[in-house]
C-alpha cells in the first residue's frame, strides 16, 4: 500500500492560502508559516501529517499527496476544513 509523508498550512480562505503561498515561494520557512497561520492542531508541529496511507485524509487532500508531485507546496485546495497548502514530504509504495 502506498504511504506519504506531508505537512499542511488550513487557513479558512483561498485569499489566505494564496497569500502564504507566495510567501514560501519567496523563501519565507513553510514551518514557521504553519505555525503563526495554519488553524489545524498540526500548525504547532510546523504542518507535519507524520506518515498515512491513502483514504486517511478526506479526498480532495488524498488526491493531491498520492497524486502530485513530491517536494512541491500544491494548493489552494479546499476541503471541508478550509483551505489547505499542502507540501509532500515523501511517498512510497
Amino acid at each position: 500500500m502506498t504511504k506519504a509523508t506531508a505537512r499542511h498550512i488550513l487557513v479558512n480562505t483561498q485569499d489566505a492560502c494564496e497569500s502564504i503561498k507566495e510567501q514560501i515561494e519567496n523563501g519565507a520557512d513553510f514551518a514557521e508559516l504553519a505555525k503563526e497561520h495554519s488553524q489545524c492542531p498540526s500548525g504547532q508541529r510546523g504542518g507535519d501529517l507524520g506518515e498515512f496511507t491513502s483514504g486517511q485524509m478526506v479526498k480532495e487532500f488524498d488526491q493531491v499527496v498520492f497524486s502530485e508531485k513530491v517536494g512541491e507546496v500544491h494548493g489552494p485546495v479546499q476541503t471541508q476544513f478550509g483551505f489547505h497548502l499542502i507540501e509532500i514530504t515523501s511517498r512510497s509504495e
